[in-house]
């Protein structure tokens, strides 16, 4: 293995560092990126599987949320709420044309362009924990910075509730969802934007 090749991916995880999300990082005045997301995501995984003794392959949970967004270094990332029709029907085009790049890429790491492409199919219970609480973890990092993102995308709790389907592929992640919601009920007027009503 040359140290030109270890150089190269290093500087694939700094394009990923570049990655910017739609969302604030907490507490902070800039936005998230795909590095931070991923790291917490992997982080918070593990802190479920330990205290909820939960039967899950840790290693495929720690490589399926550190790899799952790679992608977003070619396609860029697709924010959950966007109104761009065009960006959400392309964006399994171009998140396989992105891991078909990476594989051509980093063709001496077979298992990272095959972890993708797993995590994408949902036929482990590994994948389909991580991918819920992908979804579930955004919501939690914007409730614990007071809701700032949801009001300057002007996101309304109804447009959460959107995320119920895809988050049921995971029973334990959907339980946590469902008491979130609970806690999102009860404090929406301070956090999200005024639904509109039709007169």
């Amino acid at each position: 293995m040359s140290l030109d090749k270890i150089l190269r991916f290093v500087e694939f995880t700094h394009k990923f560092q570049q990655v910017k999300r739609v969302i604030y990082a907490n507490g902070e005045d800039r936005n998230e990126n795909d590095a931070e997301h991923s790291y917490q995501l992997a982080l918070v995984g593990w802190y479920l599987i330990d205290v909820k003794s939960l039967d899950l392959d840790i290693e495929k949970v720690f490589k399926y949320a550190i790899a799952h967004d790679l992608v977003e270094v070619y396609a860029g990332d697709t924010y959950f709420h966007t109104e761009d029709q065009k960006l959400r029907d392309s964006k399994k085009k171009r998140e396989a044309e992105a891991a078909e790049k990476i594989g051509k890429q980093f063709s001496e790491m077979p298992e990272l362009v095959k972890i993708i492409e797993e995590y994408e199919r949902l036929e482990s219970k590994e994948s389909k924990y991580v991918y819920a609480l992908d979804k579930v973890l955004p919501v939690m990092n914007i409730y614990l910075d007071s809701g700032r993102s949801w009001r300057r995308e002007g996101v309304t709790l109804k447009m959460i509730r959107t995320k119920d389907e895809k988050i049921r592929v995971s029973s334990v992640i959907e339980e946590l969802w469902r008491e979130l919601v609970e806690v999102l009920e009860l404090e929406q007027m301070e956090l999200f934007v005024k639904e509109k009503t039709s007169e």
